[in-house]
């Protein structure tokens, strides 16, 4: 059975991932080469860049079936996200072929990981993204398994009010108040893909549809919840082009008619997740990524 090549995890993995999973980083290689025995795969490659929290790599099956083996680091929901697309069985998402949840692997169906919604203009990416969004909106199912909105987002409280006191002040302060109204009156529980955007909508060939999510980080709640990500996407682009606020002001209504979803909620949403990363990024010594992020929480 033929090994990888080099399977060091890729470099914006490791730095990404913080001194207690250094050990996990080690074993990888280890790890990688056990799951391929115990499924009989062929590795192909690693993908790069491949994302912050996972490795990937692209393999063949034993009957020549082209799949991807995704492996999750410790504290990242391998569960939960496999316990999402098993809910959604394919409509509208990537499916899972086979896991392993002692090892955070997940066997999944080969996708064209090169082609997001990322390659499109971006008026037919914003049209294509939500018509697949749309399709994963369904109702968690019997023993739902998934953290709600509410609880997602409590764990972030306690950063953001640390960061009142801050330069992310007076957003850090809307942010927590936003929070607190939306989640007093949550008014859906849907199973949500949980960080939807462009780049999370591959291209597929797999016949039931030309694009499919991937990589949820699923919670349950409202719609506005999921497409408040989507708003902020290709962010550099908004930022280099005239009139950026009133953009993204107009993304906001435009997204909210096209679902029939309440605009201020959305609004409120966008502004917490916002406000969240920008702080999380200031925090983890991307001071870069985390302004931008408050500056477009400051446009709403």
């Amino acid at each position: 059975m033929a090994a990888i090549v080099s399977p060091t995890p890729p470099q914006r993995l490791a730095l990404a991932r913080e001194a207690d999973a250094a050990d996990w980083l080690a074993g990888l290689p280890a790890l990688v080469d056990t799951v391929l025995a115990r499924w009989e795969l062929t590795a192909e490659r690693v993908a790069e860049p491949g994302g912050r929290t996972s490795m990937t790599v692209l393999v063949r099956c034993a009957d020549g079936e082209r799949a991807v083996l995704k492996l999750c680091a410790p504290g990242t929901p391998a569960g939960l996200e496999e316990a999402a697309l098993r809910r959604w069985d394919g409509l509208g998402a990537v499916r899972v072929l086979r896991s392993l949840p002692e090892a955070g692997a997940l066997l999944l169906e080969r996708l064209h990981g090169e082609t997001s919604l990322r390659s499109l203009p971006e008026a037919k990416a914003m049209l294509e993204a939500v018509s697949a969004v749309r399709r994963l909106w369904v109702d968690p199912g019997p023993g739902d398994v998934f953290p709600s909105v509410a609880e997602r987002t409590g764990h972030a409280v306690p950063a953001l009010r640390a960061a009142v006191a801050g330069e992310a002040g007076p957003l850090a302060e809307e942010a927590l108040r936003l929070r607190a109204e939306l989640v007093a009156d949550a008014r859906e529980h849907l199973l949500l893909h949980g960080d939807f955007r462009q780049g999370a909508v591959l291209a597929s060939d797999a016949g039931r549809s030309p694009w499919l999510a991937v990589g949820p980080e699923p919670v349950t709640g409202e719609r506005a919840y999921d497409l408040a990500r989507l708003v902020r996407d290709r962010l550099h682009d908004l930022v280099a082009s005239p009139g950026a606020a009133a953009v993204t002001r107009r993304r906001v209504k435009r997204l909210a008619d096209s679902v029939e979803v309440d605009p201020e909620r959305l609004r409120g949403w966008t502004l917490f997740r916002a406000v969240e990363s920008g702080v999380r990024s200031l925090a983890a010594g991307r001071r870069a990524e985390g302004e931008l992020l408050l500056e477009c929480a400051g446009w709403l």
